[in-house]
Order: structure tokens, then C-alpha cells, then sequence
């Protein structure tokens, strides 16, 4: 039991990184020593699990679902996406109350996490070929053009996107120095998915006081969307990330960092659009004023810190 405790709570120090933009759960499963085993399971996925478990009135296929669950490490798996979950619950409710009232310092933050962890990771990847220079100019001009089509984004996106968006976040999540939430903030999902995914635990909980099953199912359609995209791009476009950065490895670095870059034209936006009044619900900041700004700036610095600090304490660790 403290083992699978130990792991529950390296799970929830994992979540917690996962559920902010610029810090990856990755970074921390490396930092407390899980992170080739994560890996070890993940890979150790077979497909004929899945016929297994639909036979499971037979012997033989119980036998060897059971061998398949052995070798992915399913405890372990099963502890750790617990810890996840518990954690990502937890950070993205105070995301979503952020969002509510204090929205500018909250998107001042995530640029500071974003900015700092992008300074931190060029460290490691010197663009000095044609191929590596191509490949951070392409992941900026990316990440910045998706980030301005998300500010006119409508309030609810398509489930296309949510799905997509599920499966690309999920497989950046498991890499080092990478945020899964930073690219579903910079799809324009992240404070949608945050604030569906309690409306939708709300409504599960309202359904004991005779809530309205059909809210429940309303919102749970793109939280199980979301869900079954992140699975599934765990299972296959993970292997595509896996065979780019073993063979190319600097410049898919390249690209990946380059995509932070470009992508701090969203949080930039929204503070630029709290303080001009046009956020959805701008909470308590009303204008542009000394204090407002300073209130800006010291938010953007203790992203900034954050991130540094945890580079301090994890400098010998090869990413």
C-alpha cells in the first residue's frame, strides 16, 4: 500500500503540472522517477487486449487479457492516472475560479510559466542546422497563427476540435519540458474545457437531488470526447511524437519549444483584452491603471520564478 500510495502521489504531482500551461507532467514524472516506467507501460499497450476483454466469458482470453494488464503495469498505471485525475480535478477548479475574477493576472502567470519554460528548454536544443532552424520557425509561425484564430473562437467549439485537441495535448503531456495544457490553451480549449469539466461534475452530483439528466449528458459529450481523443492519441499519435524525436530528435525539439513561443500571443491577447473590456467576464480588473499593471507584471514574474526554481532544482536531469 505505500507503494501504490507513493505513486498515487507522484500521480498528483504530475495532474497538477499537467493542468498548467508551461510546466509539463513529464518534467515531473522524470524528477521523481517514474518516468521510464510510464513510458515502459504505455508502450507495452497491445491491441489484442481490447478482443480479450470483449471475450472475457472465456478462459483463455481472461488468461490472456490478464498477462496483456501484467505487462502494462496496470497497478501502477491504474494509481498514477488516479493521482492524475485527482490532481487535474482539483487545479482546474481554481483555473476556472481564476477565470471568473481575476482572469488578467491568471493569463499574466500562465505567460510567465510559458515564457520562463521556453527560455529554459532552448537551453537544451542548439539551433545551429538548416533543419533545426526550419523547424523552429515553422513551430512559431504555427502556434502564432492558431493562437490568433483561437481569440475569435466561438464560446463553444466544434467536437472535432475537442477531440483533436484531446489527442495532441495527452501526448505532450507525457514528454519532458512539453504542456499538454499550454497547447489546449492554444487551440482556444482550455478555460472551455476547465469550466465544462465542473459544470459536468456539478450536474453529476445535482442528479441526487433530482437534477436534469440531460444537462449531465450535455456536458459530459465533449468531456468524453475529449477523453477518447486523449486515449486514442496516447495509443497512436504518441508513437508518431516517440519515431519523430528518436530520429530527429534536436529538431522536433526545435519545433516543440518554438511552438511555446509563438503560442504566448494567446495569453497576451486575453490580458490585452481584460484590460480593454472585451473579456467574456472580466472579473474584478475594470481598466488600465498603475496598479493593475503592477498587479500584471508581479503575476508574470512569479510564473517566471516558478519555472526557474524547478530548473534550479533539477539541473542535472538530461531532457
Amino acid at each position: 500500500m505505500r507503494a501504490w500510495l507513493s505513486v498515487y502521489l507522484k500521480g498528483l504531482c504530475m495532474g497538477a503540472a499537467d493542468a498548467v500551461p508551461g510546466v509539463s507532467g513529464g518534467t515531473i514524472a522524470l524528477i521523481t522517477g517514474i518516468y521510464e516506467r510510464l513510458i515502459s507501460a504505455i508502450a507495452s499497450f497491445d491491441p489484442r487486449l481490447v478482443s480479450s476483454l470483449l471475450q472475457f466469458y472465456d478462459a483463455d482470453a481472461r488468461a490472456e487479457a490478464w498477462a496483456i494488464l501484467k505487462e502494462m503495469d496496470v497497478g501502477f498505471l491504474l494509481a498514477l492516472g488516479t493521482g492524475i485525475v485527482t490532481a487535474v480535478v482539483t487545479v482546474t477548479g481554481l483555473v476556472d475560479y481564476a477565470d471568473e475574477t481575476v482572469p488578467a493576472l491568471m493569463f499574466a502567470f500562465f505567460f510567465g510559466l510559458v515564457l520562463a519554460s521556453a527560455v529554459v528548454l532552448y537551453r537544451e536544443v542548439a539551433i545551429t542546422t538548416p533543419l533545426r532552424i526550419g523547424a523552429a520557425v515553422a513551430g512559431f509561425a504555427l502556434a502564432f497563427l492558431v493562437a490568433g484564430a483561437s481569440e475569435t473562437q466561438a464560446a463553444s467549439p466544434s467536437l472535432v476540435l475537442v477531440f483533436f485537441g484531446g489527442a495532441i495535448a495527452i501526448c505532450a503531456m507525457i514528454l519532458p519540458g512539453v504542456s499538454g495544457a499550454l497547447l489546449l490553451m492554444l487551440f482556444g480549449l482550455y478555460t472551455y474545457l476547465s469550466g465544462t469539466l465542473h459544470e459536468f461534475l456539478n450536474a453529476v452530483l445535482d442528479l441526487v437531488g433530482g437534477g436534469s439528466f440531460a444537462h449531465v449528458v450535455e456536458l459530459g459529450t465533449p468531456v468524453t470526447t475529449f477523453m477518447v481523443g486523449a486515449v486514442i492519441g496516447l495509443l497512436t499519435v504518441s508513437r508518431v511524437v516517440s519515431w519523430a524525436l528518436e530520429h530527429y530528435r534536436f529538431a522536433t525539439l526545435a519545433f516543440l519549444v518554438s511552438l511555446m513561443v509563438g503560442a504566448l500571443r494567446y495569453p497576451a491577447q486575453q490580458v490585452a483584452s481584460v484590460v480593454n473590456g472585451t473579456y467574456d467576464h472580466p472579473g474584478l480588473i475594470d481598466g488600465w491603471t498603475g496598479p493593475t499593471v503592477a498587479a500584471i507584471v508581479v503575476a508574470a514574474l512569479v510564473g517566471v520564478f516558478a519555472v526557474l526554481a524547478l530548473d534550479y532544482y533539477t539541473d542535472d536531469l538530461n531532457y
